[in-house]
């Protein structure tokens, strides 16, 4: 399957971003799926067009986290989306047939509005999006698209829109399926949703010991005020990062029987936590190291997935040309 899916540079990659996007990415490239795997800078641009200072090294670090993480540019196409103008291109020619009452009930859009009023988003940018990404995924005649469950709506109206194209001018692009992640999202170290601007995420790139300055001080369930309180790690955050990194099934009975019956305290379970994210989570930091050993590699990486990315969208561009009669 051809697998397409994006991260915006909004800062520096989190635990968050790893369970919720990367590792899944790296399963699917494992599998033998032809994965095309970018740095949505245009994107970032939709809420945060006045906050560009840093965008260009927040490009830099999504794609060193993508290699950290295992994303192999030998079996895998990474690269920039701005690199790639075809994009805008596309996305302007489905501008073209896209209707504003499809864009305006969008529910992320009126959500992203409410969660970030102090952002003006008046911008046509903000809610031409979804055609943009639309264009991202189209552009390379993705089968697949790895999302959490609040960009299905975005891979339907994907649908749609390729539906619409094929209709009016003939067949020419798939309806690509909604690929859901098993692993909901992390919840931030306060129980609150993970966010850069809550300050509550967890840095991907690492150390054993801030990491378990971030886990020990964690809210746990509001139950246990005392260790012989019992509780429920369903209402737990912790819980959910234990799910996340894999807790096997002796350790699983140990913290459901410990919790419950106030047998552990919160503390002894976020150690157990600590020892299982350390296990998956040391062989990136090790990545990231390696990579900075060589100082001009992700740049190369960057140039050689956006030449092979250019090519394959300078291919279907040419035969969207030829589907509009346009004559250039």
């Amino acid at each position: 399957m051809r697998i397409l899916s994006g991260v915006r540079p909004t800062g520096k990659p989190h635990v968050g971003n790893y369970i919720g996007a990367l590792k899944n990415w790296k399963k699917l490239q494992e599998e033998g799926n032809e994965c095309f795997y970018f740095v949505a800078d245009w994107h970032a641009l939709t809420t945060a067009y006045s906050e560009t200072d840093e965008l260009k090294t927040f490009t830099r670090e999504v794609m060193r986290s993508f290699l950290a993480c295992g994303l192999n540019p030998e079996k895998s196409i990474l690269f920039v989306q701005s690199a790639i103008k075809e994009h805008s291109e596309l996305a302007l020619l489905f501008s073209m047939i896209v209707p504003i009452s499809w864009l305006e009930r969008v529910p992320t859009y009126k959500e992203m509005r409410q969660q970030l009023s102090d952002k003006d988003l008046s911008n046509a940018g903000f809610l031409l999006y979804p055609v943009l990404q639309a264009a991202d995924i189209l552009m390379y005649l993705a089968e697949g698209v790895p999302v959490g469950e609040d960009q299905t709506y975005h891979v339907e109206l994907t649908r749609e829109i390729a539906r619409r194209f094929n209709y009016i001018y003939g067949e020419t692009f798939p309806e690509p399926k909604t690929l859901l992640s098993i692993i909901p999202k992390l919840p931030g170290t306060d129980g609150r949703k993970m966010s850069k601007s809550y300050g509550n995420t967890i840095p991907l790139e690492n150390t054993l010991s801030n990491l378990e300055k971030s886990i020990l001080p964690m809210m746990t369930d509001p139950a246990r005020k005392r260790r012989t309180d019992p509780g429920n790690p369903e209402k737990c955050p912790v819980w959910d990062y234990h799910k996340a990194f894999e807790i096997n099934d002796e350790e699983s009975q140990w913290v459901i029987e410990g919790c419950t019956k106030a047998k552990i305290g919160c503390i002894d379970c976020k150690k157990l936590l600590i020892k299982n994210m350390k296990k998956e989570l040391e062989p990136i930091w090790i990545g990231y190291a390696k990579i900075d050993s060589d100082p001009h590699y992700v740049d190369d990486i960057m140039e050689e997935g956006n030449k092979r990315a250019r090519f394959v969208a300078q291919n279907t561009m040419n035969l969207v040309r030829e589907k509009m009669h346009l004559l250039f």
